[in-house]
């Protein structure tokens, strides 16, 4: 029974599945994280205070109105002789949100790429929707990432508490947090759009698109916008994107632009390869002195 104080909080329980916990950790990050949780009764978190216990969770005894689930979701893995599904189906069912965090809950991620006939995300495995999930799946909000962005989840967090709608793109994503790309506010964009590459790491000049596999102009993020810690980025720190919001992430030689013929393999989203090839192609004919003159030579 909740307490007079907490009487008008919503109940959050945090659940794990085959994870790391580098989304738990991300969001500990969160600047205004205290203010936050002071909105919400915390049920069950596996690194947080809690009103409940471990034993009581995994007992089928506690309800929750927002259900936030953390790795990717194995029907078959158990926590305290209780398989995962059963866990999935008491909590998510009673919630009136769900919240898949990170990218191996919401698509899989890495541990589906080392069992794929395993792991999967919570509604998706990929792009592809998974059957049995069904009644939970338009509670779904897929925040995905590696790790989460804590603000993405701050955010989320906020809206539901305020009450607010949250609208969301095909894959259950925020629209207001993966409409853009993440190379949408790239410092590096003048260096991208006259094809100066940059041929290392941890500089901040050049063009990572090329020569470092960077999938920013096809990735769908907010990263660049909404900082890391509000201070950074991985494109401002000098590493290229590697697209971790997306379904396929992680990919094969994530340093790499795949190439035939030298040309790429993915151009970006928006337009189409011809398109591309052709404004690519007259950019190449026009020696920008002022940019190429900041690169440091290998």
């Amino acid at each position: 029974m909740r307490s007079e104080s907490s009487k008008q909080k919503l109940r959050l329980i945090w659940l794990q599945g085959v994870t790391c916990n580098g989304n738990t950790h991300s969001f500990l990050n969160l600047s205004y994280l205290p203010q936050l949780l002071s909105r919400y009764e915390i049920v069950y978190h596996p690194s947080l205070p809690s009103s409940s216990t471990q034993d009581k969770i995994y007992t089928l005894k506690e309800a929750c109105d927002v259900f936030v689930f953390e790795g990717a979701y194995d029907p078959l893995m158990r926590r305290c002789d209780v398989l995962l599904s059963d866990l999935l189906e008491h909590y998510g069912t009673q919630a009136d949100f769900i919240i898949s965090a990170g990218s191996c809950a919401s698509f899989g991620g890495m541990f589906k790429a080392s069992a794929p006939e395993r792991n999967s995300g919570l509604i998706f495995d990929g792009t592809e929707q998974i059957g049995p999930l069904r009644p939970i799946y338009e509670k779904v909000i897929n925040l995905s990432g590696c790790p989460i962005h804590p603000e993405w989840l701050g955010y989320t967090l906020s809206m539901i508490a305020d009450g607010h709608k949250i609208q969301t793109d095909e894959l259950h994503r925020p629209l207001e947090l993966y409409s853009d790309l993440a190379h949408h506010g790239c410092t590096r964009n003048e260096y991208f759009e006259w094809k100066v590459d940059s041929k290392q790491f941890g500089v901040k000049e050049g063009c990572l698109y090329y020569a470092q596999g960077c999938r920013g102009p096809m990735t769908h993020a907010s990263c660049n916008h909404i900082l890391w810690n509000e201070v950074s980025s991985k494109t401002r720190s000098g590493s290229p994107c590697f697209g971790c919001t997306e379904p396929d992430f992680p990919r094969r030689d994530l340093f790499v632009t795949k190439t035939n013929m030298s040309i790429p393999a993915d151009v970006p989203l928006g337009i189409s390869k011809r398109a591309y090839l052709t404004m690519a192609g007259v950019a190449k004919t026009f020696k920008i002195k002022r940019l190429e003159g900041r690169l440091i030579d290998d």
